[in-house]
């Protein structure tokens, strides 16, 4: 489904990501891993088209789209959700969700109710203004806000940052739910490894700009390998 071939970009003259290839099929869950500075969000902005590639190709299902721009990867089925999440704090839960089913195209009402149908725990909040919300609750938004494009590949970034075990792991569910429901494939870039085992079909390591490593999930609960990726976070770090 998603293919990307020796992807390389810069910010000015430092160069960041240094040749990706990664593969990714349909109804999988690929989980990126790599300490702080590794190219792991640059990645993601790249594929998103946010960062220009310098070098490479990102491909959906053959199609080039390389040099697309983001709403034309959007129209593709590209879904992004930032470290951040980036929901609009003054903005109520439904007006969020709103303008992500209208600025896509999308019928708003129906659209809406099948997220909602999907996300239970919003429907109480709906009326409440997204910056009013806990993390955990606004990471949950930013993903369902995510899911009113119709997304078939979504891309998320540190989802579980600063949010708390119990909404982690409501989240982790909801995905694989969706993975189930809507067939959905996803990027996932993360550092909690007990996360990223729970999800992914395929984890691969990033060092230094390029993937260096893939390994089944169920090795990063071997105490080997989790020295391994421990070593890798050790070196230093192209910045960002």
């Amino acid at each position: 489904m998603l293919k990307i071939s020796g992807l390389h970009a810069s910010y000015g003259r430092i160069p960041i990501l240094n040749g990706i290839d990664l593969d990714v099929a349909e109804g999988r869950v690929a989980g990126i891993l790599g300490h702080n500075g590794m190219g792991k969000t640059t990645l993601m902005r790249t594929v998103m088209g946010f960062v220009g590639a310098t070098a490479g190709r990102i491909e959906m299902e053959g199609r080039d789209l390389t040099r697309a721009r983001p709403h034309r990867r959007v129209a593709a089925g590209f879904g992004y959700v930032p470290q951040g999440r980036d929901i609009f704090p003054r903005m109520t839960v439904r007006d969020n969700l709103r303008f992500a089913a209208a600025a896509s195209g999308r019928d708003e009402t129906a659209t809406i109710d099948t997220v909602l149908e999907e996300f239970r725990r919003l429907t109480p909040l709906l009326d409440r203004a997204g910056g009013a919300l806990s993390g955990g609750e606004q990471q949950i938004l930013a993903i369902a806000r995510c899911l009113c494009t119709e997304p078939r590949l979504m891309f998320l970034d540190e989802p579980t940052e600063g949010i708390q075990p119990s909404i982690v792991e409501q989240i982790a569910e909801q995905l694989l739910e969706l993975k189930r429901s809507r067939g959905l494939t996803i990027v996932l870039v993360e550092q909690n490894l007990d996360f990223v085992a729970s999800l992914s079909d395929r984890a691969y390591i990033i060092q230094k700009g390029a993937i260096v490593n893939d390994l089944d999930p169920s090795q990063l609960g071997d105490a080997k390998m989790l020295d391994e990726f421990i070593g890798v976070a050790n070196q230093p770090s192209v910045p960002l």
